[in-house]
């Protein structure tokens, strides 16, 4: 079964669209993808390190405030493990391309 030629027209319009739209382009390029789960694991890790020096500062308080210091910082691992599983290997490998790419990007730029 065939499509009218007003629904052809009406393809052909929203084909138009989308090659068009940037933003739609970034959303579901491999980068884009992933870039939720990208921004997630890089604050973990900021929270990670601000744990260490939290930590650290709460061993000398006292041994109760440094165990819920350690407890945030193994929910922070978990946060960690969750994203890297959801990004996979290809992501990683698409995420660390568009980065090189980015990078490229910046230091062809003439000042």
């Amino acid at each position: 079964m065939s499509l009218s030629d007003d629904e052809q027209r009406i393809l052909r319009q929203i084909e138009a669209e989308l090659q068009n739209d940037s933003d739609f382009a970034k959303a579901v390029s491999p980068s884009g993808l992933y870039q939720h789960s990208v921004r997630t694991v890089r604050w973990s890790i900021l929270g990670l390190v601000a744990g260490i020096a939290l930590l650290v500062v709460a061993l000398q308080l006292h041994f109760v405030a440094a165990f819920g210091v350690f407890i945030g910082m193994l929910i922070l691992l978990a946060i960690i493990e969750r994203n890297a599983r959801a990004i996979g290997r290809a992501g990683i490998q698409d995420v660390a391309g568009a980065i090189r790419k980015a990078r490229a990007g910046v230091a062809r730029r003439p000042d």
